[in-house]
């Protein structure tokens, strides 16, 4: 399949689709003509890297499970564990948020803010 056709049957550009393999998502050969020949199971991984980027994931991220997914046996299994990584992260940021919220609550009333600790009032 070349860029053209894999990138009217994943929606992408050809530039997003270029920009993919040089960060080393997708792969393609070179055909005697020098155009790229990509796979056809990489419209799925494409599939795979859009979804994740709209559940948070950073390509660096999908960059790094990448190899992994596609080599595991049970890649669903490997995929769930990703995302309860990544729940894992999001409440960390959640509970960091709340007391960032509560330190800055605490500093409102304060006559200098900025230069006083709540505790010192």
């Amino acid at each position: 399949m070349r860029i053209g056709s894999l990138a009217s049957a994943s929606g992408l550009s050809r530039d997003t689709l270029r920009f993919y393999e040089e960060r080393g998502l997708i792969r393609s050969a070179r055909g005697s003509n020098g155009y790229r020949i990509y796979h056809p199971e990489t419209v799925e991984i494409l599939g795979y890297i859009r979804t994740a980027q709209k559940l948070g994931f950073s390509l660096n991220e999908i960059g790094a499970s990448l190899p992994d997914l596609l080599d595991t046996p049970a890649p669903d299994e490997a995929v769930a564990a990703l995302l309860m990584e990544k729940v894992a992260i999001i409440d960390q940021k959640i509970a960091e948020l709340a007391d960032l919220k509560r330190e800055l609550l605490g500093r409102v009333a304060l006559k200098c803010p900025l230069l006083s600790t709540p505790e010192a009032g």
